[in-house]
């Protein structure tokens, strides 16, 4: 018998499940995230699990590891500070390309430097100027190098990394390591937002590692990968971008295994996003082009998923434009009142209290701030600073905090750091008060909702008559923000059928009236014509009035609250390697390598070749991740021209997968 231990960590929630033989849970758990410690939360978890089963921590065989929480730290915009080395590029590429965003303020250095498409040295790399940049930079937690076609020769990428090492010690993201495709300002993307995470995520994994090990569970820790395949702990330390969508990818796995669905769209809530994605023909579908998580494109191999700032956690926002009004959710998520009154009850009951006697209401009602306890502040700036040594270990109502509009504009920067957390009214509050809910202050919750409906709309009048009339209004507009997340999702699918952008599609009349069978001179019928399997600890809240909405049947498995913990522990290491084989002259056929390009007289050779390499690098990295019973799988896409009435070789792109069940622990 083989017991596995599964853990996600979400924004709010970390679940454990235990699954006998891949084919039977036998329990599952919950434990607040703790944000200051994710192991607190892990370890919490575990404990709850093992003690729920009766089994003790030596029966384990496998512990596996998915995360939400790179996801949420890209669509938040947190993550440490990074710079960028940008070698043959120009400086003009770093605005027409997204990098200026992505970078999000951190520094670049555009170099001297880079490659041809053949692979040969196109300009000297200037090892002058990366030296002077380094002299002057600090803060720097981790390093994003990428060279003009370093996928066809990496030669000064590699030469990069090896002076910052020496020079800093921090760690390096080299973008060829992370594709082996063309674009180099994608893969420039790709290596900043790995280089941010790196910190993030192996925080996590160390700490989950010595938890588990603390409990006495010896067995092999895996990490869920963006594709659902596994791979080791040590694997996602150095690669953490992989493990972008790793929790909804983990998710996908685990609706696939508790439903054998073959046909379905996967809607997953958490308390920060919803993530969609489509099960076809069994399998989950993997997004050609990258992932796309929080704005930006990657390079990422991942499972096609919508992710979207939408959760239980969600940022209530009034709209009081126009005569009505109405709320708006996300994208960013805050702490419930109702969770941050069981931290601080008095204060946050004596701030509301003093808030709900106030003639007006304030810009800042129901809203609190506190810092995240254990997080590096190191680099931050001399306002920042100041405000942080005010926020100090206490939880503060907001208004009481912000004296100016720049320590407002201070304290966003510190949320999107990840060391100051904003608690605010959120739907989790609203079904706490609509008794949906009942984990946290039910009373606090009613508190904040009654400040919130007293806002004003364009009319004059109360955003809300009660908090209960703003909490149902709160709820109402979760469900429509998911139908349109759902039905972006399908219109993508079929986007050239119709012509029309998705997200126009999802919010146009005609669908709306359609969802409704509008009748009149025109008979309008619109509806989901698939199931949509509904995922997180508070689907069974929110999504029987979404299918009800899509006209389509909605499945609600049972320990659909932990899918993505059973995701983490049914699925398979999967390693896919590729390489290129390019033809710079007649007669030369040239296989590109990390060791740089290799020559060949013959176009078999060269593939040959490049495959054996592919196959010994796929396999041992199978093997490092803990895979058994490796099976290999080679897929060649050759390109060749018409010229004089010959086939002529353009180039070929090789593909090996190794595949393999993890091993697990025996005695």
């Amino acid at each position: 018998m083989t017991l596995a231990l599964g853990v996600d960590t979400g924004g709010t929630y970390t679940d454990a499940v235990l699954v006998r033989d891949e084919t039977e849970v036998v329990a599952s758990a919950k434990a607040l995230t703790t944000r200051s410690d994710l192991a607190i939360g892990v370890g919490a978890a575990v404990r709850a699990v093992l003690d729920s089963a009766g089994v003790g921590a030596d029966q384990i065989s496998m512990a596996s590891l998915s995360t939400t929480l790179a996801t949420n730290a890209l669509v938040e915009g947190q993550g440490g500070r990074v710079a960028l080395i940008y070698v043959g590029f120009r400086e003009s590429d770093l605005d027409r390309h997204g990098l200026r965003d992505a970078l999000k303020g951190d520094p670049a250095l555009v170099v001297a430097g880079g490659h041809s498409h053949a692979g040969n040295e196109a300009k000297e790399f200037d090892k002058a100027a990366l030296l002077a940049f380094l002299e002057t930079e600090s803060g720097v937690s981790g390093y994003a190098v990428a060279a003009q076609f370093a996928t066809r020769n990496p030669a000064h990428e590699l030469e990069a990394a090896r002076i910052i090492r020496e020079y800093t010690g921090a760690p390096v993201t080299c973008s060829h390591q992370l594709s082996a495709k063309l674009n180099g300002p994608k893969r420039a993307v790709t290596a900043v937002l790995n280089a941010r995470l790196i910190g993030m995520i192996d925080r996590l994994i160390g700490r989950a590692q010595d938890v588990l090990g603390e409990l006495g569970i010896t067995a092999p820790m895996m990490v869920v990968r963006g594709d659902g395949a596994l791979m080791s702990a040590e694997q996602a330390r150095a690669r953490p971008i992989e493990t972008i969508l790793s929790g909804p990818a983990a998710s996908i796995v685990g609706a696939r295994w508790l439903t054998g669905a073959q046909d379905a769209l996967v809607s997953d809530i958490g308390g920060t996003t919803t993530d969609v994605a489509l099960i076809r023909d069994g399998k989950p579908a993997i997004d050609p082009a990258g992932a796309r998580v929080g704005g930006f494109r990657t390079m990422v191999e991942a499972v096609a998923m919508r992710t979207s700032g939408l959760g239980g956690d969600s940022q209530v926002h009034v709209q009081a434009e126009g005569l009505r009004g109405g709320v708006q959710l996300g994208p960013r998520r805050v702490l419930p009142v109702a969770l941050i009154a069981r931290e601080a009850p008095e204060l946050v009951h004596d701030s509301l209290e003093v808030q709900l006697r106030a003639t007006t209401p304030g810009e800042h009602d129901a809203r609190f701030v506190r810092a995240v306890p254990g997080v590096d502040t190191g680099g931050l700036g001399g306002r920042e600073q100041a405000l942080m040594d005010r926020i100090g270990e206490a939880v503060h109502p907001m208004a009481a905090l912000l004296r100016t509009r720049m320590d407002h504009a201070a304290l966003n920067r510190l949320v999107d750091r990840g060391v100051a957390q904003v608690a605010g009214v959120t739907p989790s509050d609203a079904c706490h008060l609509l008794g949906t809910l009942s984990s946290w202050d039910k009373e606090a919750a009613e508190k904040a909702l009654t400040l919130f409906a007293r806002k004003r709309v364009g009319s004059g009048k109360w955003l809300a008559e009660s908090a209960h009339d703003l909490a149902r209004m709160i709820v109402d507009q979760l469900t429509g923000q998911t139908v349109e997340t759902l039905l972006e999702a399908a219109f993508a699918e079929e986007e050239a059928e119709f012509g029309i952008p998705a997200s126009v599609l999802a919010r146009h009349a005609l669908t709306r009236k359609g969802l409704s069978a509008h009748r009149g001179l025109l008979a309008l019928d619109t509806a989901l014509n698939v199931d949509v399997i509904g995922l997180g600890a508070s689907a069974p809240t929110y999504y029987p009035a979404v299918g009800t909405r899509l006209r389509c049947r909605m499945v609600l498995p049972e320990h659909a609250g932990v899918a993505n913990a059973i995701g983490a522990v049914v699925g398979r290491v999967t390693f896919r390697r590729s390489g290129v084989v390019t033809a710079p002259s007649e007669g030369k056929y040239r296989v590109h390598l990390d060791s740089g390009p290799r020559d060949f007289g013959d176009p078999d050779a060269a593939m040959t070749m490049l495959e054996d390499t592919l196959r010994d690098i796929a396999e041992a990295e199978a093997r490092a991740a803990g895979a058994e019973d490796i099976r290999l799988l080679t897929a060649r896409d050759i390109r060749t021209a018409r010229v004089e009435a010959r086939d002529v070789f353009v180039e070929a792109t090789l593909t090996v997968e190794a595949s393999g069940r993890p091993r697990v622990a025996t005695g």
